[in-house]
């Protein structure tokens, strides 16, 4: 049998159209159930009463004459019962000695007799058949005869059956009928209420893949919610597309300019001949080539950090451990020896991406090793106003104020500094938006300078031992 394709078993038409044929199949069965029941019983009802009727004028014609029981059976007895063409009709009469009178004698009596004075109608088998029938009793109080006389008369049931498989299938075929045009109009109805669903589904295919604004289009209260959850959807691609197409640029210039002055000075050193210039630019290319190679290592790390942000799972942290996770990344890349750590006695949990905030640590780390003075110490604790904080703290002078107006942007590079990859404080700063955080710097005097990350602070976890963090 051959298998249903994966997108039917999540079309909604799919299994609305299941669950309504189930529905009006467990309806349908139910009816006929009930059809069935009813069938029955109202043929046993209707055929009892020709039984009853029979029998009663059967024993209204029996008499005493002098001395013997009379018994003159009217043909209208049977003419009721003649109703019924197919079934053959046994009558019984005994007289109250146990003799029988007339009919025959060896059709059976009930098992349980009930009360002598009202009528019991049973059912058994006669002549290989089963029958239905009838057991009254007459009461004689003659001088000749004295007691009940009892009258049994039975018939075959095949026009009962008849009837209540007629009365069956009248049913099964307005259930048929009416389930069938009750399922047509809910899946009329069904169709009319989706085609919100495929007039969306028009829209987004008749836009231009370029176009991310968002659309409008009139559809009923419930499927609002889904219309602004794609708008809400469409917009976050927007930013997402333009920031990345905004940094692609950025970054092919930014990488050229470097790699042009590489180039060019590579070509000056093979021309010099003066060991004294040919040292001097040696240098330069040297400078040039960390320069390169550290824009190469933050411009892969700020496109990890912006992949994460959409589709990291946050997760409860300790900043304590990234800052050490951090300062040992800082030392096993080189040049980041002297850094200290300035650590809480408790844990400072936040709720966010481990790489992306060892990736802000250690760019903290760099920019205060690169503009700062020693000793530089990476400090994680909590503010006055109850957030957590993790911060690079240096000697230097830090930041002019058109540097901290600039603070974060891409690219705002120092351009005494030829390393500068301009690159460090913005991967922290979207960082820091992406944990519902900001960017704080402090400092600035002349003598000290901090710039780090304040971060929503999370109810804390059990505390770490000293030699947990340290490994």
């Amino acid at each position: 049998m051959p298998s249903l394709p994966a997108g039917r078993f999540r079309s909604i038409a799919w299994r609305l159209t299941v669950l309504l044929t189930l529905l009006l199949t467990l309806a349908a069965a139910g009816t006929v159930v009930a059809a069935l029941s009813y069938g029955q019983t109202a043929a046993t009802r209707a055929f009892d009463r020709l039984l009853t009727g029979a029998a009663l004028q059967i024993a209204e014609r029996i008499s005493v004459v002098e001395g013997e029981t009379m018994i003159d059976i009217p043909l209208s007895a049977f003419g009721l019962l003649s109703l019924a063409a197919e079934d053959r009709i046994f009558y019984r009469i005994i007289a109250p000695d146990g003799e029988t009178l007339t009919g025959d004698e060896s059709f059976p009596l009930p098992e349980a007799s009930g009360s002598e004075s009202d009528p019991l109608l049973y059912d058994t088998v006669f002549s290989g058949e089963a029958v239905r029938a009838i057991k009254m009793q007459r009461f004689l109080a003659e001088r000749a005869v004295r007691g009940p006389i009892t009258v049994i008369v039975a018939q075959t049931l095949r026009a009962r059956a008849e009837l209540a498989n007629e009365i069956v299938a009248r049913a099964i075929i307005g259930v048929i009928v009416a389930g069938g045009v009750t399922l047509a109009l809910a899946l009329l109805a069904m169709h009319l209420a989706l085609s919100p669903l495929r007039r969306i589904e028009r829209a987004l295919l008749a836009r231009d893949p370029k176009d991310l604004t968002p659309f409008s289009t009139t559809t009923p209260r419930e499927v609002e919610a889904l219309v602004a959850a794609i708008n809400r959807f469409m917009a976050r691609l927007d930013r997402r597309v333009s920031a990345m197409q905004g940094f692609v640029a950025d970054a092919a210039h930014q990488m050229r300019t470097p790699i042009t002055a590489l180039r060019a000075k590579t070509e000056l050193a093979m021309e010099e001949t003066d060991p004294r210039k040919l040292k001097a630019l040696q240098r330069r290319i040297r400078d040039r080539a960390i320069g390169v190679s550290r824009l190469t290592d933050q411009l892969l790390s700020h496109a990890l950090v912006t992949h994460r942000a959409d589709s990291a799972t946050l997760e409860q942290i300790d900043l304590r451990r990234v800052a050490v996770e951090a300062e040992r990344e800082a030392r096993r890349t080189g040049g980041a020896e002297g850094i200290e750590l300035d650590l809480p006695a408790d844990p400072v949990m936040v709720a966010g991406d481990a790489f992306s905030l060892r990736e802000a640590a250690r760019n903290l780390i760099t920019n205060a090793l690169a503009h700062g003075r020693p000793p530089v110490c990476l400090r994680v604790s909590v503010t006055s106003q109850g957030r957590a904080l993790i911060a690079a703290h240096d000697q230097g002078p830090g930041m002019s104020p058109d540097q901290l107006q600039r603070i974060g942007q891409r690219f705002a590079r120092d351009p005494s500094n030829a390393q500068s990859a301009g690159l460090g404080l913005a991967i922290v700063a979207e960082v820091a938006e992406f944990h519902q955080g900001t960017l704080r710097t402090a400092g600035g005097a002349g003598d000290t300078f901090e710039v780090g990350i304040e971060l929503p602070l999370t109810a804390p976890a059990a505390p770490f031992s000293e030699g947990e963090i340290a490994q």
